[in-house]
């Protein structure tokens, strides 16, 4: 009788064991399972499917933070060369100077009224002049807030008979602002200031 009964009780606590061991068995392949879930949904979050010429391509979004550099470089030079890049035409000057102050304050503002008070847009026109230029690199400062930036360039001021080189160098700050679609890069240049503009020399044309 006893040893039915203590055959019974082990049989009981084997039973038990193993039922014990798979539940909890079937809870962790249970939390992996939905972690598993949540990290595929996460990642499919983050992938873009963009068609182009009827294909699929694939694109990752990434956090801005880490594109901040890159993005701020490209804002820096697409402003400048909207600004400094000028034909003897004043629908095309007017065209880039509008694009080029969505990307800045008041400062470039105060900047493109000085020279338009002192003849120079009437000078390109009237002496049938082109200016291009040239950025040779942009240094972005994104340790403090506002980013701190300089940047170098070339410019060339074409004439009839001759085209003059100049150094142009730059700097102010960048503040976030909201994207849109003339200021993509949703950066606003402020406290821009013309560091160095001085004369390398002078080419003939031939």
């Amino acid at each position: 009788m006893f040893t039915k009964m203590k055959n019974i009780d082990s049989a009981f606590r084997y039973v038990r064991g193993f039922t014990m061991l798979v539940i909890v068995g079937c809870s962790v392949i249970c939390c992996y399972t939905v972690y598993k879930s949540f990290e595929s949904v996460s990642q499919t979050r983050d992938k873009v499917y963009i068609l182009a010429n009827g294909k699929a391509l694939e694109a990752y979004a990434s956090d801005r933070r880490d594109n901040v550099p890159v993005e701020a470089r490209d804002h820096v030079r697409t402003f400048h060369k909207l600004f400094f890049t000028l034909d003897p035409d004043d629908k095309v000057i007017k065209t880039n100077i509008t694009k080029a102050l969505y990307l800045a304050d008041d400062s470039a503002k105060r900047i493109y009224d000085d020279l338009k008070e002192n003849g120079f847009y009437s000078g390109i026109i009237s002496g049938n002049i082109s200016q291009t230029i040239q950025i040779d690199s942009v240094a972005i400062d994104i340790k403090e807030y506002p980013y701190r930036f300089s940047c170098y360039a070339r410019q060339n001021i074409i004439r009839t008979t001759s085209i003059s080189k100049r150094n142009l160098i730059t700097r102010g700050s960048l503040r976030n602002v909201s994207r849109s679609d003339n200021n993509p890069h949703g950066f606003l240049i402020e406290r821009w200031e013309t560091i160095e503009n001085g004369d390398i020399g002078v080419e003939n044309r031939k």
